[in-house]
């Protein structure tokens, strides 16, 4: 197949879209299919590849790291890409590139389907908070069934995304394809170099966070709960790899919680080499998103054999029904540092639960879920009609 995708965010903007998006071009171009995409150029010295469009853009007001792609550029991608015989438009993010892969689709005459990523009726808020948020919940759910009406073909990474959009009466054809991770990607990593190179005693007992800094990822909770923690163990670390919008208060509240010497922010770590690494220097990995349609980083942690502490709300629920490689715990910062200090107290549980995380991320692979994908992709070619 020739597939055309159309996103509004990519590498080296960094978050989970573009991890899916990276995983799933890559794994489609090793099952033999085409995969061209069109994406945001950042003037951030992306690598420049032949099977990528890059379309010029401005910052986005309240969230600069995103990209605005220039609408005349946008305009001239029909004439650019004609000639090129595409089966079928993917599009990845709501805003400009829903409807110019939407476009394009009915200028050749192919179907379009959608993956949806974000659960923006818990996301919105955080980027307009000068509005009430019950609007920006309506708004946000208003905005879904509209554009899910309009496409041939929906895929959703989690079973919770599935059962909210059809609360909003989504009823479009859809499937429950999760990203899924390469394993070869975390294979590597050193702990003691990490350890070494920050200054961090081999024996601290380390909790690693990893994702965008951002608002929507409830990191603020779990600063909550590393300061509960510190009643049982003093010199817990927790290492946030990662940055965005969120950063400036979480520091301040760092400083208002007394957890300076607890906390250490390492910024965006390369993917093959430090992030592997950093996840390798922990003792469990924390998460507490409300908002996760789906969770990579959970898989990733757990394919370097990290026991993973979370909530399971929305699409973490999925990796961690099966109770392998890690400890779902509560909502509630007091009970969270509870469970956390169980795991990290008990070497014996610890390495139970390294193994059982190894094994469960073997079922999550990347290539399995390309399949899915594209046999998906041939069920909705086979139902929409003909080019004329």
């Amino acid at each position: 197949m020739n597939i055309l995708m159309v996103s509004d965010v990519y590498f080296p903007r960094v978050n989970g879209v573009s991890t899916s998006i990276m995983t799933l071009r890559r794994e489609l171009k090793a099952h033999g299919h085409d995969v061209t995409l069109v994406a945001p150029a950042y003037q951030m010295n992306e690598t420049g590849e032949a099977d990528i469009l890059r379309i010029n853009g401005r910052k986005v007001w309240l969230d600069p790291e995103d990209r605005f792609m220039s609408t005349a550029q946008l305009r001239a991608l029909s004439r650019q890409l004609e000639g090129r015989q595409f089966d079928l438009v993917h599009v990845h993010t709501p805003f400009q590139a829903h409807y110019t892969g939407l476009k394009l689709a009915r200028q050749f005459g192919i179907p379009c389907v959608e993956t949806y990523h974000t659960f923006f009726e818990e996301y919105l808020y955080h980027y307009i908070p000068f509005l009430p948020r019950s609007l920006m919940r309506y708004v946000a759910r208003h905005f879904s069934r509209r554009q899910c009406a309009q496409i041939d073909g929906l895929i959703l990474p989690s079973q919770a995304m599935d059962d909210a959009l059809r609360r909003y009466g989504v009823s479009t054809l859809s499937r429950i394809i999760p990203t899924g991770i390469d394993l070869s990607d975390f294979r590597g990593g050193d702990r003691h170099a990490f350890r070494q190179k920050y200054r961090i005693d081999p024996h601290r007992p380390v909790i690693v966070y990893v994702g965008r800094v951002a608002f929507e990822k409830n990191i603020e909770f779990l600063l909550l709960m590393l300061s509960q923690l510190r009643h049982n163990l003093p010199d817990a670390l927790l290492i946030i790899a990662g940055e965005g919008p969120a950063e400036a208060r979480l520091k301040q509240m760092v400083d208002a919680l007394n957890l300076s010497e607890n906390v250490l922010f390492v910024g965006y770590l390369e993917r093959s080499t430090e992030l592997p690494s950093c996840y390798l220097a922990g003792d469990a990995f924390v998460f507490a998103s409300r908002t996760e349609t789906q969770g990579l980083v959970l898989l990733e942690a757990m394919a370097l054999g990290l026991p993973v502490v979370s909530t399971a709300i929305m699409g973490t629920r999925d990796i961690l029904a099966a109770g392998k490689g890690c400890r779902v715990a509560t909502d509630n910062p007091v009970a969270f540092a509870e469970t956390l200090a169980h795991v990290l107290t008990d070497t014996e549980l610890r390495r139970q639960l390294s193994t059982e995380a190894r094994e469960h991320a073997l079922s999550w692979t990347a290539g399995s879920m390309a399949r899915q994908m594209s046999e998906f992709y041939h069920h909705v070619i086979s139902g929409h009609p003909r080019r004329t």
